[in-house]
């Protein structure tokens, strides 16, 4: 009996990304199929024009196309970001060269929790990441937790989406924002002793 390879879709990035390496657009198109989703997604968290989240999504796979070959194993989820908001940053860059922004520029728009549903006060918080006390109060928490807060917070992945970025698997994802959101909202207390604003969140 002759040996069947088993189908695309049961084998891993790496080796998908190898067999792209050879010049195999199947593999390419599986690959596309499993990540395209959220890093859409996480694509249209940072970039409100829908044209230019196509084109940065298109040119990501162009790049993977090209550069498979560079990819060192393990699963792809990281590395496909790291492409990813290179294109975005170099679109972005080019956007503003054409069409300087204006004097007055409006306030970033938190991200919006699952659909339907407005987001919540703890993700308004988390939304800001970046700034203020809730900044300094992330950076004390373990790079880890943060991979998760900003993948499931700041860019809105689902948990399976997360656990593909990250590579781990979705239950050390929910584990890990449990972790996360408490060890927050201890450093928060500590910077900011009359301020909870994660307050009453399990």
């Amino acid at each position: 009996m002759r040996w069947k390879r088993p189908p695309r879709g049961d084998q891993d990035d790496a080796g998908l990304l190898r067999a792209v390496a050879r010049g195999d657009a199947d593999a390419l198109a599986v690959l596309y199929d499993r990540h395209a989703g959220w890093l859409h997604t996480r694509l249209a968290r940072r970039c409100p024009d829908p044209e230019t989240v196509r084109e940065v999504l298109q040119d990501t796979f162009v790049t993977v196309w090209r550069s498979a070959g560079s990819h060192r194993g393990g699963e792809a989820g990281g590395w496909l970001w790291v492409i990813a908001a290179r294109r975005l940053v170099d679109a972005q860059r080019a956007h503003a060269r054409r069409c300087p922004p204006p004097p007055e520029t409006a306030a970033p728009i938190a991200p919006a929790g699952p659909a339907g549903s407005a987001p919540s006060a703890e993700d308004r918080v988390l939304a800001g990441l970046e700034y203020g006390d809730v900044g300094a109060a992330l950076e004390r928490i373990s790079p880890e937790l943060r991979d998760v807060l900003r993948a499931t917070v700041i860019d809105g992945l689902t948990t399976r989406e997360a656990a593909r970025l990250l590579g781990i698997p979705e239950g050390t994802v929910k584990t890990r924002a449990l972790r996360a959101r408490r060890e927050l909202r201890a450093a928060l207390a500590e910077l900011a002793p009359d301020t909870h604003p994660l307050g009453g969140m399990a």
